[in-house]
């Protein structure tokens, strides 16, 4: 019995094989045939129009048009290095200018730092100077920040003399914002 299967198996290989070469042939000789013809006809029209002479013509007439947008290429990266050249003179004008604002700004704010330092200085030489009495009633109206900058100043003598007259209340406050004036400037 398996000899049987065997055979039918084979015999239905053989009828599978041979249907798929019948559609190889047929599908060949259906798109083949159209190829060929068309492969027939192109060949002898190429050879009847290209003659040597005009193939060295469209050649030179390539190279010429290639040689023309190489030139034209050229120029227009030529213009570019111009424009390029042109700012970067415009950028070094600039930056040189830039450099001269920063630094009469810098000029500037080092005078007002000074006029303001200046100012402090002597407004601190007139507490120093008044009685401790009439500066310590100053003193009273000042915000705490304001009036422990001005005793920070001053020389210890004077600020010593003007916080004995000062309320106890308004005297701590004073010392608390100087102690702590310095608290977060950092250490490194």
């Amino acid at each position: 019995m398996s000899k049987v299967r065997h055979r039918g198996r084979r015999g239905t290989l053989h009828i599978i094989s041979g249907l798929l070469i019948a559609s190889a042939v047929v599908r060949l000789s259906a798109q083949a045939g159209p190829a060929l013809a068309n492969d027939t006809e192109v060949e002898p029209a190429m050879t009847a129009t290209a003659p040597e002479e005009t193939n060295t013509d469209a050649l030179l007439a390539a190279f010429r048009d290639r040689e023309a947008r190489l030139a034209e290429r050229e120029a227009q990266l030529q213009d570019r290095v111009q424009a390029l050249r042109i700012a970067e003179v415009e950028i070094a004008e600039r930056l040189e200018e830039l450099v001269a604002a920063e630094q009469a700004l810098a000029a500037t704010i080092a005078a007002a730092d000074s006029a303001s330092l200046t100012d402090l200085e002597q407004l601190t030489t007139v507490y120093e100077n008044m009685k401790p009495k009439e500066a310590a009633a100053l003193f009273e109206e000042m915000p705490p920040q304001f009036a422990a900058g001005f005793l920070g100043m001053m020389r210890p003598d004077a600020a010593a003399l003007i916080m004995t007259q000062l309320a106890p209340e308004t005297a701590y406050s004073f010392s608390v914002v100087l102690a702590g004036r310095n608290a977060n400037v950092p250490t490194e």
